[in-house]
This record gives C-alpha cells, sequence and structure tokens, in this order.
C-alpha cells in the first residue's frame, strides 16, 4: 500500500500561524520536501520536530520527483511544504503532486496560511469573486503587456510582487489599469506586518523597496458600462454617497466601487471625486 503525499501549508510570517494538524504531520512522515530546508528548520525547531528534510525547489523538482515517488509507492508518507504559505500557489510542487496523482497516490491538503487570502480578508474590498494572478513578469514589456491584458478583469485582483520590483510594477499598474484602490501588503503577520488602502497612486508615492514579499488586492475595472453617464456634479454626488451610507448598509469601499461603475470611472478616480465634493461642500 502506497503511502500519502501531503500538501502542507506553514506560517508566512507568525509562527503560530500553523495548524495544529499540520504540526502532528510534520512529525508523523517519513520525509519532508521543503522548498529550502534551512527556512523549514526554522519551524520544525520551533515546533521540535525531528523529521528528515530534503530539497524541492524549481531547479531540481523534475529531478528528485521520481524517487520520492517511488518512496511514496513503497509506503512512506512525504509532507510538501514551501518557504512560507501554502505549496503549490506560486511555488514548487505542482510537478510531484501531478506526478503522485498518475501513480495512484493518496494527496491530502493541509490546508493553512495564505498570504493572498489573508490581504484580501483584511483589504474591506468586496470579493465575492476574486481571482489570484501571482507574480508578474519579471521583465519591463513583458510585465506591461501582462498588466494590459488583465485591464478589463471586473474581479478583485491579487498579485504578488518582490520587494525590489514593487515601484515598477506600482507604475506599471498605475499606466495600465488606472488609479484604482489596492490593499497593500508587506511582512504580513511577522512584527513589522504592514496593509495599507488606498489608491495606487498613493502606495507608488509611499512605498520604499523594503525587505519582505509584497501582496496586492486590487479593486477590479469598471466593466466599460455600454452607456457612459456624465459626471455628476458635487450636490448629485454627495446626495447618492449620502443615500447608500444610510443604516451602514454599504461600506465606503464599496460605495466608491459601485459609483466608480455607475460612471466609467477608475474606482481611485472616484474615491479623489468624492474627496474634493467633501472639501467643497464644507
Amino acid at each position: 500500500m502506497s503511502g500519502i503525499l501531503y500538501v502542507v501549508a506553514t506560517p508566512i510570517g507568525n509562527l503560530e500561524d500553523v495548524t495544529f494538524r499540520a504540526v502532528r504531520v510534520l512529525r508523523e512522515v517519513s520525509l519532508i520536501a521543503a522548498e529550502d530546508t534551512r527556512r523549514t528548520a526554522r519551524i520544525l525547531q520551533h515546533y521540535s520536530i525531528s523529521t528528515p528534510t530534503t530539497s524541492l525547489h524549481e531547479h531540481n523538482e523534475h529531478a528528485r520527483t521520481p524517487g520520492l515517488i517511488r518512496r511514496l509507492s513503497a509506503g512512506e508518507s512525504i509532507a510538501l511544504v514551501s518557504d512560507a504559505g501554502t505549496p503549490v500557489v506560486s511555488d514548487p510542487g505542482a510537478h510531484l503532486v501531478s506526478a503522485a496523482h498518475a501513480h495512484r497516490i493518496r494527496v491530502e491538503p493541509v490546508p493553512g496560511a495564505n498570504a493572498g487570502l489573508a490581504a484580501l480578508s483584511a483589504s474591506g474590498l468586496q470579493a465575492a469573486e476574486f481571482v489570484f494572478l501571482g507574480f508578474p513578469p519579471e521583465k519591463a514589456h513583458a510585465r506591461k503587456q501582462w498588466l494590459a491584458a488583465r485591464a478589463g478583469e471586473t474581479r478583485v485582483l491579487i498579485v504578488y510582487e518582490a520587494p525590489h520590483r514593487i515601484r515598477a510594477t506600482l507604475s506599471d499598474m498605475l499606466a495600465e489599469w488606472g488609479d484604482r484602490i489596492a490593499a497593500l501588503g508587506r511582512e504580513l503577520t511577522k512584527a513589522h506586518e504592514k496593509l495599507v488602502v488606498a489608491p495606487i497612486s498613493a502606495h507608488l508615492a509611499e512605498v520604499g523597496e523594503g525587505r519582505g514579499e509584497y501582496t496586492l488586492v486590487v479593486s477590479g475595472g469598471n466593466g466599460a458600462p455600454s452607456v457612459q453617464l456624465p459626471v455628476p456634479s458635487i450636490e448629485q454626488l454627495l446626495a447618492e454617497v449620502g443615500d447608500m451610507t444610510k443604516n451602514d448598509r454599504l461600506t465606503r469601499r464599496a460605495i466608491v466601487q459601485q459609483l466608480a461603475l455607475k460612471y466609467g470611472l477608475a474606482p481611485g478616480a472616484m474615491y479623489k471625486l468624492i474627496e474634493e465634493a467633501k472639501k467643497l461642500a464644507g
């Protein structure tokens, strides 16, 4: 009887962001296949787990997979982990998981932390539907084309980015998507965690390269209404905002998104228009 391949989510920052089940599985399996054994060693040491580890990253996954499949087929169970969060989601492991299915080996997810969902849950953006995009292309031209191809998406978008490319990506987002409202998270669940919700232009003015991976949750596009309505007067806009805020039935961000969609403006532009209207109205 073959073993089980466990796909185990590990903390994205705070070492307490791990489930009891994940700790138990990591103790009980024969081997842990880790993206970076040195980084995985931190959580293993923290929870006094002595299970052997082997590296499985983007450069050796295809070479290592046959040996891991043989061990699984012989009855050993293996845990697949990434550096942080849920494996395979913008991380290595898909080839091993696919090979396990092909060999009729049982694959079990052990769910837990995920940076994209963590940022989404704290963003306040209305996200009955969302699209996870992962990392944009590294090269400038390819990144701009990639962003332009997704400019018409009306659902909330989740994007990851490295610290040394965050400013370039925000600049390209502003050019290709307009000044949308976005939640920008850095070092999520760590000691210096930061999550700011603001127009893309505001993030661009404030962000530095810093440390730690960035997570962006960006409001969707307008959906290009078939009939373009004229921009409302100050009085009309404030009246609509006032009506929508009655009984706290909508959040401020939801109001901005709905009015932006109605009038064919980027959410960031509508946000600025509402703020200017409030100032002029005194």
